[in-house]
């Protein structure tokens, strides 16, 4: 089981940036492929960038050059750098964990989410 704790949500201006966190619980946190979703009022959960073992990337095409994703695995912390923020970036982020073995498309492990609004 993996504990994920998300911060760094806030309000900011059409423009700005903020730098989400997740920190991870267990020593186990290198073996998973981590991933960044959002969900806006009314809209359902997706994916905005994962990242793998080995440190590769996937960035939703909404966020591609604006966003970027990394992994520190001594701190079992994965980060989102988020740069010229729009207001239709708001929403709800979470952070999630996907274990080896798993298919693409399932995480096993899911933060309680940070609230980012972005004012126009």
């Amino acid at each position: 089981q993996v504990q994920l704790v998300e911060s760094g949500g806030g309000l900011v201006q059409a423009g700005g940036s903020l730098r989400l966190s997740c920190a991870a619980s267990g020593r186990t946190f290198s073996s998973y492929r981590m991933g960044w979703f959002r969900q806006a009022p009314g809209k359902e959960r997706r994916l905005v960038a994962s990242i793998s073992r080995a440190a590769g990337t996937y960035y939703d095409d909404s966020v591609k050059g604006r966003f970027t994703i990394s992994r520190d695995n001594v701190k079992y912390t994965v980060y989102l750098q988020m740069n010229s923020l729009k207001p239709e970036d708001t929403a709800l982020y979470y952070c999630a964990a996907q274990k080896a073995g798993s298919s693409w498309n399932t995480y096993d492990f899911w933060g309680q989410g940070t609230q980012v609004t972005v004012s126009s």
